[in-house]
């Protein structure tokens, strides 16, 4: 069978399950025969670019995966926004659901899953490994675990794709004495170390060790003789070793753990298979967790706060004003705050839960600033642990800035490479200042100009590229944009439906 023909059949199959369609239907609409879909969609059908093009059209939505072009986006700027736009379910959250959803023999259905590019790389490696995952509608997961799996057959091309693989450690040291799990990918930001992960899993009896071109894991299970201590405060390693500690019958003390908010998603559905959890959103857990956890369980992971600040300065960097629906207003406050004290005005609606019963959320609208922004007093800089600015919506500050009168100081100090990735700016007309490589000035406001940018490997300063294009009036180009697709579903036509004009382009 065509291997391209399957990678088309099944992009076919999963946009006709998000407009909601039948194959009958589908059919119909296209002017053929239910078993010529079947036929198209099991990748047993060769496609000529005229039905290619009326598949597009009757879908609304361009086949991206007809050649291995890259996938890139032209942005014709300048125009503002309007509207509402309500968020999806966070990235960071559905991934590590996705990993913990081994820990359990039951039946696990996650709801309001994003249908982005590193989902799609965790669930080929978790197929690969023998685990039934299906999709039941266009946005819900079906999970189903087998009594042994097949680790000796995991997708190595997938898993080195995203740095979450590491997290299966936590969840695959319960069952297996050995294994090994891929080198992790993800975004190239710099050296970002797995000793968190490391020294964290010891303590459960987990040895990792790097080899060449993977993690050797060797587990001899027990029990902390006393509390854990988070050697970083990091949000995947804190889940990591949550994750080790669920299936411990015994008490799991954890100190300087993360508190951000896919931390506290995992936690809300372990609790609903029965761990228990004390000190969700403090930085100290106590766990009692569950030998066999055979359960069947529904959970939604909550809507995405960084999503929110993606949109936020969507609206900022456009002088626009939306509204921002289901924001989950604990994890972007301190945002909020700062974006007030330079000029900002916008109102929030009273909070309701998220559907996972415990995250709260508004919505906020925004308003047009008229160009009265200014700089922030102090420098901008995240913290790590779901407390100060998230460092995910830190870049996001960067267009912000560039429409702020006067001299801002952003300091990334997380990652090493990161901020020389913001310097890309320059090439749109941000006035930027590269103090070293984790400081930069901004003076604003900017005239912006266009350009033709190849997208950077970090997702955060892709998108915010494709912020700055939004505001440059005419034409630019932000090209091979895999990255935006790993962390955003359909971002461009969602950005398109508040007035936005962007248009996906398939490059050979």
């Amino acid at each position: 069978m065509n291997e391209t023909n399957q990678k088309i059949g099944r992009l076919i199959y999963q946009i006709r399950q998000e407009r909601g369609l039948t194959q009958a239907t589908f059919a119909k609409k296209l002017g053929t025969s239910q078993s010529a879909v079947n036929r198209i969609e099991h990748g047993k059908q060769n496609l000529s670019l005229d039905t290619l093009g009326r598949i597009s059209d009757v879908l609304h939505k361009q086949i991206i995966f007809i050649s291995e072009g890259a996938v890139s986006l032209r942005v014709e700027g300048g125009h503002k926004l309007s509207g509402e736009i309500e968020l999806k379910t966070s990235k960071n959250a559905t991934v590590a659901l996705l990993c913990a959803s081994l820990l359990n023999k039951g039946v696990t259905r996650l709801t309001k899953v994003p249908r982005i590019e590193e989902v799609n790389r965790i669930i080929e490696v978790l197929t690969s490994i023998g685990v039934n995952v299906r999709w039941t509608t266009s946005s819900d997961l079906e999970i189903r675990v087998p009594k042994a799996l097949n680790l000796e057959k995991i997708d190595k091309a997938a898993a080195r794709k995203t740095r979450i693989v590491i997290m299966l450690a936590g969840s695959l040291m319960h069952d297996y004495s050995h294994f090994k799990i891929p080198y992790a990918g993800g975004c190239e930001l710099g050296r970002r170390t797995i000793l968190p992960h490391i020294y964290g899993l010891e303590e459960f009896g987990a040895k990792i060790v790097a080899r060449s071109g993977h993690y050797d894991v060797t587990v001899s299970r027990h029990l902390p003789k006393e509390p854990v201590v988070m050697y970083e405060m990091s949000d995947v390693a804190t889940e990591n070793v949550i994750m080790a500690a669920a299936r411990f019958e015994g008490e799991t003390i954890i100190k300087q753990a993360s508190a951000n908010y896919m931390v506290q998603d995992l936690c809300f559905f372990l609790q609903k298979l029965g761990v228990k959890i004390d000190g969700v959103g403090t930085n100290t857990l106590k766990i009692k967790g569950v030998r066999n956890i055979k359960k069947n369980v529904t959970f939604a992971p909550s809507e995405d706060p960084v999503e929110a600040m993606t949109f936020i300065a969507a609206a900022v960097t456009t002088n626009s004003a939306i509204t921002i629906k289901r924001a989950p207003i604990d994890f972007i406050e301190l945002e909020l705050l700062k974006l007030k004290k330079m000029g900002l005005k916008f109102t929030t609606s009273p909070m309701y839960k998220a559907d996972d019963g415990s995250t709260n959320l508004t919505d906020i609208k925004l308003y047009e600033h008229h160009g009265a922004l200014r700089a922030p007093e102090e420098k901008l800089h995240p913290l790590t642990g779901g407390v100060g600015i998230n460092i995910d919506n830190l870049p996001y500050f960067v267009p912000i800035a560039a429409v702020a009168k006067g001299r801002t100081l952003i300091h990334d100090w997380v990652y090493e490479d990161r901020a020389l990735m913001f310097a890309e700016m320059k090439k749109i007309g941000v006035n930027m200042e590269l103090a070293d490589p984790h400081r930069i000035f901004i003076e604003g406001p900017t005239t912006w100009r266009t350009a033709d940018i190849v997208a950077p490997s970090g997702l955060r300063p892709a998108v915010m590229l494709l912020i700055g294009m939004l505001a440059t009036p005419g034409s630019s180009m932000l090209r091979n944009v895999y990255t935006i697709n790993r962390g955003y579903e359909d971002l461009a036509n969602r950005l398109n439906s508040l007035g936005a004009h962007i248009t996906v382009v398939n490059e050979v």
